[in-house]
């Protein structure tokens, strides 16, 4: 199976978009869980943090 430009770019175009796609929701879901707003506000909280 030989891969050429025009293949891979049909896949990019349709299952490449659905992966990226997909993983987009899952960063969404991963940071609007319940529980996570704790971890949100110490990583604002680190630029103002001293040694």
């Amino acid at each position: 199976m030989e891969f050429d430009y025009h293949s891979m770019r049909t896949f990019a175009d349709s299952w490449g978009l659905l992966y990226m796609f997909v993983i987009f929701l899952a960063v969404v879901v991963w940071v609007m869980r319940p529980g996570s707003k704790k971890h949100s506000e110490d990583a604002a909280r680190i630029p103002f943090k001293e040694d």
